[in-house]
């Protein structure tokens, strides 16, 4: 996979690397490297929450740092086209011991090699539900 600096903007595998890239980020607490991913005006929605757009989104996402929140990502499917990316994968949101692990479909739309639109749909029951799912031991 390209890295972000080798980009080619509009190019279907360099969209993907953007989004790959910019969730990468998220997941080792990198929030400057995942926001110089997203675009000033950027939306951010989440299914039954009200959407974010610029700034505000990197002071939502500031707060997993803050609390203390764990945040892990599986991609099982991408694909590409004219600057949209779409992914389904494996979210993995942490507060504490607690672990809600849910199925996430998100839809990115990328411009100039940033990230103008991050739509993530996902059932808000079954997140919520995860936290008390009983994991197997091991």
């Amino acid at each position: 996979m390209p890295s972000p600096g080798d980009l080619n903007p509009g190019d279907p595998a360099s969209d993907i690397a953007t989004v790959e890239a910019m969730l990468e980020a998220l997941t080792r607490g990198g929030l400057q490297t995942a926001g110089a991913l997203l675009a000033p005006d950027v939306i951010w929605r989440n299914t039954g929450l009200p959407a974010v757009r610029g700034r505000h989104v990197l002071r939502v996402l500031g707060g997993i740092d803050r609390l203390r929140l764990s945040f892990s990502v599986v991609t099982h499917h991408r694909a590409a086209a004219d600057g949209v990316v779409l992914n389904d994968r494996t979210d993995v949101l942490g507060i504490g011991p607690l672990r809600s692990v849910f199925p996430v479909r998100g839809t990115f739309v990328v411009r100039d090699g940033r990230i103008a639109l991050w739509d993530d749909q996902f059932s808000l029951r079954q997140f919520l539900i995860g936290f008390f799912r009983r994991r197997p031991s091991g």
